[in-house]
């Protein structure tokens, strides 16, 4: 199966203060993929060096088989249509209505008509469940759900192959969570996409992640599928990992 997204032995410097040594991961064609670790472990700044946010010190990032550190501007505008990111609030902007916040990358990287952006943004709002009405509507009026909705259509909007998603059911109460799990592989299947994300929701682990890798002590202890993981005699896995997850399920007996 092809590789969508490649780390290899990422180093990541602050100073004196090291993020990563040596972090190692690969993501395979449809999959979705998470990624975890206590606060402060460098999942969000993995995130943004995969995305082109921030530089690691050392190492490499190959996105769609490409260096990142190695592409031309022209490579890099291109790999950045082909993926969707996610922030963790949404990151709407507050002053655009949801129509203009969905059609927004389409106004900037295409010479498409004002007609065209309309009919796109009808039908992005469609694909995450949201009413056409909703395109009126100001962020602040708007639920935390829906809100998670309306910020996926604006990711799904030039039709990437890739999606980042920064937790992505943070903030929704837990039938929110679930049906945006489901929106999350729904979308996955009728759209061929490969989604990486940052969680800590131990059901949207259990319910839809295919492979997981866990960031401890500056790089991956534990990495394979949930079964694999929970194998792990990494501290972290058996402190914060495994035990929550074996009281959680305990909690539904």
């Amino acid at each position: 199966m092809r590789s969508v997204v490649r780390v290899e032995n990422i180093i990541t410097k602050f100073g004196e203060k090291i993020v990563h040594n040596g972090v190692s991961l690969e993501v395979k064609e449809h999959e979705i993929y998470a990624i975890l670790g206590e606060s402060g472990s460098g999942k969000s700044t993995l995130l943004k060096e995969m995305t082109m946010l921030l530089k690691p010190t050392s190492g490499d990032i190959y996105i769609f088989d490409k260096n990142i550190k190695k592409i031309s501007p022209k490579e890099i505008a291109a790999i950045k249509q082909a993926w969707g990111v996610l922030f963790q609030f949404g990151a709407l902007f507050t002053s655009l209505s949801i129509a203009n916040n969905i059609a927004l990358p389409l106004k900037e990287y295409t010479k498409l008509s004002k007609r065209m952006i309309d009919v796109i943004v009808d039908a992005k709002l469609e694909m995450v469940g949201l009413d056409r009405s909703v395109k009126y509507l100001y962020p602040h009026e708007l639920s935390g759900g829906m809100v998670k909705r309306a910020a996926l259509a604006r990711t799904l909007a030039l039709d990437p192959k890739l999606l980042f998603l920064d937790e992505p059911t943070s903030g929704l109460d837990p039938v929110g969570a679930r049906a945006f799990d489901s929106l999350i592989v729904e979308l996955r299947d009728i759209l061929d996409l490969t989604i990486v994300m940052i969680t800590h929701d131990l059901d949207t682990i259990e319910n839809i992640v295919d492979r997981l890798s866990i960031l401890a002590d500056h790089k991956v202890v534990a990495s394979g599928t949930l079964k694999e993981v929970l194998q792990s005699k990494h501290p972290f896995v058996e402190k914060f990992f495994r035990n929550e997850y074996l009281n959680k399920r305990l909690q539904h007996v």
